[in-house]
């Protein structure tokens, strides 16, 4: 699955195109390098978003096409 699509559909990021913003401005690591929109995304991989001083990390659980919002969090673990 794209990054971007990723991140909207689990619910890290509220909107694709914010997601995409974020990816095609440095701000989005898979992995410790630096990913694009059109990144794909597998199980196992390490995201890591920096939005202002903040850096979050997330572990990809599992990836899914459409997930219901009470289930969005099932798709990730935070890392810290």
């Amino acid at each position: 699955m794209r990054l971007d699509k990723y991140l909207k559909v689990s619910r890290i990021v509220k909107r694709r195109t914010l997601a995409r913003d974020f990816a095609e401005n440095g701000r989005v690591l898979v992995n410790d390098k630096i990913a694009k929109p059109a990144t794909i995304v597998k199980i196992g991989d390490i995201i890591t978003i920096q939005v202002g001083d903040r850096k979050n990390s997330y572990e990809v659980l599992e990836v899914k096409e459409n997930v219901r919002a009470n289930e969005a969090e099932s798709l990730y673990r935070i890392i810290e």
